[in-house]
């Protein structure tokens, strides 16, 4: 018997207009929360600093970070039984955001605009009804 594969993340809420930041990869079709994988050393609050460097060519503004919370659901587009746990905070940009190198694309999106995305990440989806909830997003 295997053992379930974990894939451990940082990720960025960012909101503009009650519309909340998404990416996209060189190569892939899916929007995705800014962020990414926590190296082995780090903790979740270093990994998305050097993720939102090197993702959005932006740092955060120290004061603003704030822990949203941590969010469970299959890994989009990794094999079936990879699990996502990811950590997620909300903050403001140091500088406009633009994708570097490895980001295709960045978008704003209200709830119903991802939703009606042809590919929907699950862990992405989770943040959106969050901040829905809270009534920080249309």
């Amino acid at each position: 018997m295997t053992v379930p594969a974990e894939i451990r993340t940082a990720a960025l809420a960012h909101i503009r207009d009650r519309k909340l930041l998404q990416t996209r990869s060189v190569g892939k079709t899916a929007f995705y929360m800014a962020g990414g994988k926590i190296d082995p050393g780090e903790n979740a609050e270093q990994a998305l600093h050097r993720e939102i460097r090197e993702e959005l060519d932006a740092g955060i503004v120290d004061g603003t970070l704030e822990h949203l919370g941590v969010f469970e659901a299959p890994a989009y587009g990794h094999p079936e039984g990879t699990d996502l746990h990811m950590t997620c905070f909300l903050a403001e940009l140091s500088a406009e955001p633009r994708p570097t190198s490895e980001i295709a694309e960045l978008r704003y999106f209200t709830v119903d605009e991802y939703a009606a995305m042809p590919d929907v990440a699950p862990g992405s989806m989770l943040v959106f009804r969050r901040l829905q909830s809270l009534g920080l997003l249309d």
